[in-house]
């Protein structure tokens, strides 16, 4: 057994790994310990040296930099852990908020802690915490999913697993996706309470507050959908009712096809999923659609 202390990995001459939160937009949520850190080490393994190389000059540091990302942390990993071996202060940062949070580094910490070095966490911004502290739903239990699947199926199989957790349910998402994921989410889970945030401590910060439903809405009507998205959504709790899949009957058949339209699929494809969720042919909600025009 490795027993770690604080004070020891503090004065201690061989290497340590420190892992460093980073603004997640201001540049203004960076702690004096954090800089002092990337100050004082030998090495900064970061996930996008160009985007990091921003933040240092910003306050003249002038560290070497080694890239680690999600495409090269094996090979990178062993020449970080090379150097840790030689005695080299290593601070490993993502773009934005904690490292190993929907991010590379569990390898780097789980090697690093296999070979007794010491690791040192640096804490500070978040997007997913701040995220929920605003957002007007439970914080006292919580779960982070990260990113959900990109492939559909995979996606209402993660939807599927997650479906009766009572606590509140903290995910991120892309500007192309989240469309689409929140539809997937509706059909799934039900017409819950949401809160998202968009572009986090930065000039254009947004909260959109209310159900699913009504973002889906708030978000088709935008001539364009920027910026990374953190969402915050209520758990199915014990005193609410179970989930049903018939979210869809007060719509018509039409506003049901809109409904997958608005959330990114073509036509084609909403009457066929309109036509699987109603048990009914595929040819009588084509012409119930097209018949409008």
């Amino acid at each position: 057994m490795f027993i770690q202390s604080s004070f020891s990995a503090s004065v201690d001459s061989g290497g340590q790994l420190y892992l460093v939160s980073t603004p997640i937009g201001n540049l203004g949520d960076i702690t004096i310990r954090a800089l002092e850190t990337l100050r004082s080490v030998d090495i900064i393994a970061a996930e996008d040296t160009r985007q990091t190389k921003k933040l240092l000059n910003h306050f003249e540091i002038g560290a070497r930099l080694v890239s680690h990302h999600e495409h090269n942390k094996q090979a990178s990993g062993q020449g970080i852990i090379q150097s840790l071996q030689e005695g080299k202060k290593v601070a490993l940062v993502s773009d934005a908020g904690m490292p190993a949070i929907s991010d590379p580094g569990y390898e780097l910490v789980r090697d690093a802690t296999a070979l007794e070095i010491p690791v040192i966490p640096i804490p500070g911004a978040n997007a997913g915490l701040s995220a929920l502290i605003a957002s007007g739903l439970p914080t006292k239990q919580f779960i982070f999913v990260g990113f959900f699947p990109r492939g559909k199926k995979q996606l209402r199989d993660e939807l599927e697993r997650i479906k009766f957790y009572q606590e509140t349910i903290i995910f991120y998402e892309s500007p192309h996706r989240i469309k689409r994921t929140l539809s997937e989410v509706q059909e799934v889970l039900g017409n819950r309470s949401i809160c998202i945030a968009r572009e986090l401590t930065k000039k254009y910060e947004e909260f959109i507050r209310g159900s699913i439903k009504e973002a889906i809405k708030y978000l088709s009507e935008l001539k364009q959908i920027k910026g990374e998205f953190t969402i915050i959504l209520d758990g199915n709790a014990s005193d609410k009712p179970l989930i049903t899949d018939d979210w869809w009957e007060e719509l018509d058949p039409v506003a049901h096809v809109n409904h997958y339209i608005e959330a990114g699929e073509s036509s084609k494809e909403a009457i066929k999923r309109v036509a699987e969720d109603r048990q009914a042919p595929k040819r009588e909600i084509y012409q119930l659609y097209h018949r409008r025009f």
